[in-house]
């Protein structure tokens, strides 16, 4: 463990190797050989990262810097579409239906924060009155996979001690599966309603959006008897905002580019292993289970 300040991040994508930047900012130090690179510092951790990003600017290289101290959460919580799973559950639900296009255009501007998650949610289950519940199994048996690397997170930071929790503003249907699949303690998401057949067009109050997320976080910090800045938060949409700011470290996965800007560091190459490399996690301490 370096007794400096902070540390670079050189992450690259699976297939591509990375090069030691030609530029002396501290010691290097592999934590996969050719794919994961740390650097610890103590410059001005705003200027490190801004000419390092530039120098890889163009390449399948994820560029974060991260504080040493504390480095290793104890809690994950993880949004489940787009960033633990490959859909978005609402929309796969609504190609089911034959409305997708309609119901992922107002997912996408839900997701960039451009309207109300809960508005948005409202409108979108709404058009789905009607659906057979079959459709729920069908899209989950069909369409729903783990992220790569997924798996590989969850047993490692697992076997280290770390509390694990699922946290959706999709719905419970489909958290359940996932959680258990991929190896988290819990899971929480909104429940859509039904009248033993199909689907009403309802999903249950209170929504399960941005600020429950952030309260979700919250009551896992204290209920473990840790602090905020033990917990690592991953997502990619807007709604998932607050909780990546509340974290010590808020990652944003693939994610749209407000929750990119804001988030404390970004995975834009690379697979969910990616965050364990980000905690200093090398390849002798992984799970490797995907």
């Amino acid at each position: 463990m370096s007794d400096l300040p902070y540390v670079l991040s050189i992450i690259g994508a699976s297939s591509y190797a990375v090069k030691m930047p030609a530029f002396e900012v501290g010691r290097e130090h592999w934590l996969s050989p050719g794919r994961a690179l740390d650097i610890p510092f103590n410059h001005d951790p705003a200027q490190v990262l801004d000419r390092a990003r530039r120098h890889f600017a163009g390449q399948p290289v994820d560029v974060n810097v991260v504080k040493t101290a504390n480095r290793r959460k104890r809690l994950l919580i993880a949004d489940m579409d787009s960033t633990i799973i490959n859909v978005e559950c609402l929309d796969e639900l609504a190609d089911m239906a034959g409305l997708k296009p309609v119901i992922a255009a107002i997912t996408e501007r839900a997701m960039r924060g451009e309207i109300a998650f809960e508005d948005a949610l409202r409108e979108r289950v709404a058009m789905l009155k009607g659906l057979e519940l079959a459709a729920l199994e069908k899209v989950y048996e069909e369409r729903i996979r783990l992220n790569p690397g997924a798996k590989t997170l969850l047993a490692t930071m697992r076997k280290r001690g770390a509390h694990t929790l699922l946290v959706s503003g999709g719905f419970r249907y489909f958290t359940a599966r996932v959680a258990e699949a991929a190896g988290f303690h819990g899971d929480q998401a909104n429940e859509l309603l039904d009248d033993g057949a199909m689907l009403t067009g309802a999903v249950a109050d209170p929504i399960l959006g941005r600020e429950a997320k952030l309260a979700a976080l919250e009551k896992a910090v204290v209920d473990l008897g840790i602090a905020a800045d033990d917990a690592l938060a991953v997502g990619d949409g807007a709604n998932d905002l607050a909780m990546l700011q509340h974290a010590g470290l808020g990652v944003a996965y693939y994610a749209k580019p407000l929750v990119a800007a804001a988030a404390g560091a970004s995975i834009q190459h690379g697979d969910l292993s990616g965050l364990l490399y980000l905690q200093g996690y090398s390849d002798s301490e992984i799970v490797r289970l995907d």
